[in-house]
């Protein structure tokens, strides 16, 4: 059982802002570029400052959580991320993502160097101190595991299974995100998230353009969930995710010379950031409007970072040249809005379901006196009903147990208990093995007629069912006079002998066979029940109905197959999710594999279907 418990802030409130930090890289441009000076400055730790575009004698001020400057290190700018990490550990989700325009530094700072790693890896060295840490306490078990793809032109990637196709992205009852197919690889040491997570980085998809010589063509994601299971019952289980993106940038065709396999990702590479932009807009607006997450991608898998429930941090990398002037306006712009956006995190937490105490030993007890009243009258309520004597007599728990009595007898002859009067011992157990020889039998009748008696009104109710085929032969043709119908009696069968109980069933079994205008039966099987209808229709028929219904499950549309009976708008989109993974159906039994279409509903299927194809 999967439980939602919110998380506060520190100030009574259920919500955690999007932390924005931004960095600025250091000067890469000529010496004359160099000369023209930056066209961005930093103020202090939080505030920096920009030239005017409209008036180049002014500046726009921007402020935010932290300011990084040229001289940041790397160490410097994890500082700023690491507060939000502890959270995974408590089934929270976390999200630190870095956003700018291309070649303004974003895989430098998420990825880094052998000598300068970036926030990916520290962060996962974190986790791992963390969690190391955490194990030394009792009462809880921690597992780490990974998983990293990228989205290249609107397709999501697996780049562990690097000969994976695009995956599809799903959302759970809770609204989280899921990706059916994706790889979860297990990690137990920072060593062993190298070896895993290096390889895969070289999977990812990056070209040479004017502006960047390794210009990343994709977003990439890695995904690090931390689960920790209680020891002690009931055995909670906390799972916490760590999303690290690293954004590819903007790009404005005219500087960075892209033509034709470039451009085409360039323009998807534009079109998701747009959409991102959209979001942070809808987020900001304070209506009600929709937040177009499902427009692209990359938004859909950031739709726990921005207005989710992660608490998340995005690095805004920007870039000091005057050629960038716009991309790093824009830039800042968004960052500004972006740090607007609230999230509500929680936690994600699962209870395995406790088994339910049917009843107290002080509630078993004080029942136990009433239970034989409450019998007799249960007994009494069914003897009415069934109007059996038999059943009255087999079920009476004023009758004391026959074979009880008999065993205890027998037990005492054997014991040697009944030395005085032997002949009366054997004359008792006689008479008691012939009484019970009686009930025996009259059991085996009483069952043979509540059998009947469950057979004729399965009948009763099968022809009930195919009333409107009576109505329809009986009006065949235009002008003559409609009749009346007779629908067959529910048949109420008292206590008979098996004798008459069997020539009532050969009778229904003769208007059935009139009714089908078949041939029975041979002799010998049982009259007509629910699980043997089938063999009362023509073999050609039924063959050819089969046919075609194998043909609806194999070819039809989402509509055909809610034309089939018993199939509704869910169990037909599971037919069609069935076939696209499975191919065709080769029998009419594979249709039990299919989710929710049980051993009970398949004939149920089958002979609504048959009939319906029939024109029943």
């Amino acid at each position: 059982m999967a439980q939602r418990v919110a998380v506060s802030d520190g100030t009574n409130k259920k919500v955690s802002r999007v932390r924005v930090v931004v960095r600025l890289r250091p000067y890469m441009g000529t010496q004359d570029e160099k000369d023209e000076g930056s066209c961005v400055r930093g103020l202090d730790s939080k505030n920096l400052e920009i030239i005017n575009w409209r008036n180049a004698t002014e500046t726009v001020k921007y402020s935010f959580d932290v300011f990084h400057g040229e001289q940041t290190t790397q160490q410097e700018v994890f500082l700023s991320v690491k507060p939000i990490l502890p959270h995974i550990l408590t089934g929270q989700n976390a999200s630190v993502f870095a956003y700018g325009p291309t070649g303004a530094g974003k895989t430098h700072t998420m990825m880094g160097t052998l000598n300068q790693p970036g926030v990916i890896p520290r962060a996962v060295r974190e986790v791992f101190k963390m969690v190391n840490a955490k194990n030394d306490d009792e009462g809880w078990d921690y597992s780490i595991s990974m998983s990293y793809l990228e989205i290249y032109n609107e397709k999501v990637l697996d780049l562990l299974s690097p000969g994976s196709q695009d995956l599809p992205i799903r959302e759970d009852k809770d609204k989280n995100i899921l990706i059916p197919g994706l790889t979860h690889t297990t990690i137990t040491s920072i060593s062993d998230f190298h070896k895993h997570f290096v390889p895969a980085s070289l999977n990812r998809t990056t070209a040479s353009t004017k502006i960047n010589q390794r210009s990343s063509r994709s977003h990439a994601l890695l995904l690090l969930k931390v689960l920790r299971t209680q020891r002690a019952p009931p055995h909670r289980q906390q799972a916490g995710k760590l999303y690290l993106i690293d954004l590819a940038g903007s790009e404005d065709n005219r500087r960075t010379g892209n033509q034709g396999i470039r451009l085409k990702e360039s323009g998807a590479i534009n079109l998701s950031l747009f959409t991102l932009s959209k979001v942070v807009d809808s987020l900001n607006s304070g209506t009600a409007v929709r937040v177009p997450y499902r427009d692209s991608k990359l938004t859909r898998l950031l739709q726990d970072s921005l207005g989710g429930s992660a608490h998340s941090v995005m690095i805004t990398n920007i870039a000091p040249e005057y050629k960038f002037y716009f991309d790093t306006f824009g830039a800042l712009n968004f960052a500004s809005k972006s740090k607007l956006i609230v999230n509500k995190p929680f936690i994600c937490e699962t209870v395995p379901a406790l088994p339910v105490k049917r009843a107290r030993d002080g509630q078993e007890a004080g029942r136990s006196a009433t239970e034989p009243q409450k019998k007799r009258q249960r007994d009494e309520k069914k003897t009415e009903r069934d109007g059996s004597p038999i059943s009255a007599h087999l079920h009476s728990p004023s009758e004391p147990s026959v074979m009880d009595r008999l065993l205890a007898l027998e037990k005492r002859v054997m014991n040697g208990g009944d030395k005085d009067k032997p002949d009366d011992s054997r004359k008792e157990i006689q008479e008691l093995k012939e009484k019970q020889r009686e009930l025996e039998s009259k059991a085996m009748l009483y069952n043979q007629v509540l059998d009947e008696r469950s057979a004729v009104k399965q009948e009763s109710a099968f022809k009930n069912s195919l009333a409107p085929l009576q109505r329809k032969q009986s009006t065949a043709s235009k002008g003559v006079k409609q009749q009346a119908v007779v629908q067959p009696l529910q048949v109420i069968l008292p206590l008979q002998t098996h004798a008459v109980v069997e020539k009532q069933s050969v009778c229904a079994k003769k208007k059935e066979k009139k009714l089908f205008h078949q041939v029975e039966p041979p002799e010998g099987k049982e009259n007509f029940i629910e699980s043997g209808w089938e063999s009362q229709i023509d073999t050609s028929v039924l063959d050819i109905s089969k046919h075609k219904i194998l043909q609806i499950l194999n070819s039809g549309s989402l509509k055909e197959l809610k034309g089939l009976q018993l199939i509704g708008d869910k169990k037909a989109k599971l037919i069609l999710g069935w076939r696209e993974i499975h191919g065709q159906f080769k029998k009419l039994d594979d249709l039990i594999k299919v989710e929710g279409m049980t051993g009970k509903r398949y004939p149920s299927f089958m002979k609504a279907n048959i009939l319906s194809v029939m024109g029943y």
